[in-house]
């Protein structure tokens, strides 16, 4: 957090802001903060956000003084004993489960590998998929939770989607999206915007091959960048010592051996269209959940309003099932959404679920409405659809080409050609 403004960060990701406040008073400026104490780009790579952007005046200042806010309200009911014993036990079982999920994963895998009579290939696929995304949705609130110990190794199984990396995402998802939902710091709203730069039906081959040059190189090749940038501006600064910064390491490159791992198994033993086929359709799946829960295209949030209530207004639960607890899972952690965005220090998806009654029953007292769930295949995929797979690309746009000239220009065929070779260099990886 060098160089930026915690206060929102402390408020929200403490269940006791004020005791954390008192730890670090002795860490304090000693006057009023000045543009030069921010970092304009965050400390982070400057292509993540819009051109002009500035970390001092365009980052949101909520007023959390207020003791009657949302926030507190909700806090104070989830803090009281019984509540806390009660969410304690609901991440003790969501850890369970996500360990079982885990052997099952690779269950799968070697009866398809070794005894394929029992996974044939229309099971095999969807069965992966759902098991990398649910996999995705337990690595999800490991990222969330306070980075220590192993949980900096464990974190890492949420880039088992093909779609993350939660070496850069512990930033970018927790501290900068979370905190700053539908602002300019939320990394979010740029994330697969890069996309449209493509023509519309080159797209679904084209960003499949760029994010299969992620899983074989690119990927390597960001880290590498991470590692050296690491070397440059001091490990001690980064991290305060090389013990505490290298369990991340140790856990993203292990990460990424698995998966390119996995792939070199099945090309060995003759079954690489299976793997193939699940990769292309957790991918995609993966793609279009990480955009399914806010409505990046709205207007930007005002932060005049109270911080709680911003993030249920812009946020949305999601169904696939409609079973909450396995949804929770199915979504890659994003059904219980609203109240992960208020309490995003909660260490489970099941902890959301039993703290969503009193998340509503507060919000309604605000004259906040508490719609229903959306459905991730019926209300959100083909809005999805629509914007980031049939709409002309922006050159196309800007220079009113045809159908025809959108897929054949030169420049568009470049375009198509540069994004497949970034995705080899590691560019566009989150």
């Amino acid at each position: 957090m060098k160089n930026r403004d915690i206060t929102t960060l402390v408020n929200i990701f403490h269940p006791n802001p004020e005791k954390s406040k008192r730890v670090l008073n002795k860490y304090a400026l000693g006057r009023k903060a000045r543009p030069e104490d921010v970092h304009p780009k965050y400390n982070a790579p400057p292509f993540l956000f819009r051109e002009g952007f500035d970390g001092w005046r365009d980052t949101p200042k909520f007023n959390f003084q207020n003791q009657e806010q949302l926030l507190n309200r909700i806090k104070a009911r989830i803090n009281e004993p019984e509540m806390k014993k009660k969410i304690e036990q609901m991440d003790f079982i969501f850890d369970v489960v996500t360990i079982i999920l885990l052997v099952v994963y690779i269950l799968v895998q070697v009866l398809r590998l070794n005894f394929m009579q029992y996974m044939p290939i229309y099971l095999f696929v969807p069965l992966m998929a759902a098991l990398r995304i649910s996999l995705t949705g337990a690595g999800h609130y490991l990222i969330h939770r306070a980075q220590v110990r192993l949980n900096k190794v464990f974190a890492n199984i949420f880039d088992i989607s093909y779609v993350p990396m939660a070496f850069v995402v512990i930033d970018g998802h927790t501290l900068m999206h979370h905190p700053f939902t539908q602002s300019q710091v939320d990394i979010k709203r740029n994330v697969f915007t890069a996309m449209l730069e493509l023509p519309r039906f080159y797209r679904i081959p084209v960003h499949t091959v760029h994010k299969l040059g992620h899983v074989l190189t690119g990927m390597f090749v960001r880290l590498i960048e991470i590692c050296t940038l690491a070397f440059k501006f001091g490990v001690k600064d980064m991290y305060g010592s090389w013990q505490r910064g290298l369990p991340h390491y140790v856990g993203t490159f292990s990460m990424r051996i698995i998966l390119v791992g996995e792939l070199i198994l099945f090309w060995m033993n003759g079954d690489f269209g299976a793997w193939l086929a699940q990769f292309i359709l957790t991918l995609w799946i993966s793609t279009f959940m990480i955009v399914a829960s806010h409505d990046f295209e709205e207007e930007e949030v005002d932060p005049s309003e109270d911080w709680a209530v911003s993030q249920i207004r812009n946020s949305y639960d999601l169904t696939m099932i409609g079973n909450k607890y396995i949804d929770c899972f199915l979504s890659a952690g994003l059904s219980p959404h609203r109240v992960h965005h208020v309490l995003p220090y909660q260490k489970s998806g099941f902890a959301n679920i039993i703290s969503e009654d009193i998340v509503r029953e507060e919000a309604d007292k605000f004259n906040v409405v508490w719609s229903k769930p959306k459905n991730f295949f019926f209300d959100r995929l083909p809005i999805l659809v629509k914007h980031y797979l049939l709409g002309p690309s922006r050159a196309a746009k800007e220079n009113n080409f045809g159908l025809l000239k959108e897929h054949f220009h030169p420049q568009q065929l470049m375009t198509s050609a540069k994004y497949v070779i970034q995705g080899f260099l590691g560019i566009g990886s989150i």
